[in-house]
């Protein structure tokens, strides 16, 4: 058994998208599926982001997005597409601050507070 995330179409912070892992993982594992060469019943689970919604933590193989940078920042279009005091609220760790550059309002990463968790950006 294998279940997944819907990673891009439907989740909002999502490090990988999951239907081209799964088709992978699942081709190679069919034959062993289908054989029953499996030691006891396998439920194998892929979570695109850690918000855990791919229940990996109750599966016996977990593949799991993971986000690995701070989010990079482009100041000049900061005030267009993004709301401001929304990106810094949803930080959890708050590694985002509100700055000014050459008069235009945006927001500055703390780099060694990010916790890689993708909210800042959805």
């Amino acid at each position: 058994n294998i279940v997944h995330t819907q990673g891009w179409i439907h989740c909002h912070t999502p490090a990988i998208d999951a239907s081209g892992i799964v088709k992978a993982v699942l081709d190679d594992l069919y034959d062993d599926f289908c054989g029953m060469r499996m030691p006891a019943q396998v439920r194998i689970a892929l979570a695109c982001c850690l918000n855990m919604c791919g229940a990996v933590h109750c599966s016996d193989i977990a593949i799991l997005g993971v986000h690995r940078k701070p989010p990079f920042i482009e100041h000049e279009r900061v005030s267009s597409v993004c709301e401001v005091p929304l990106a810094i609220a949803a930080c959890p760790t708050a590694a985002i601050k509100p700055a000014k550059i050459d008069d235009m309002k945006t927001v500055a990463v703390k780099n060694e507070r990010c916790m890689f968790c993708g909210n800042c950006y959805t």
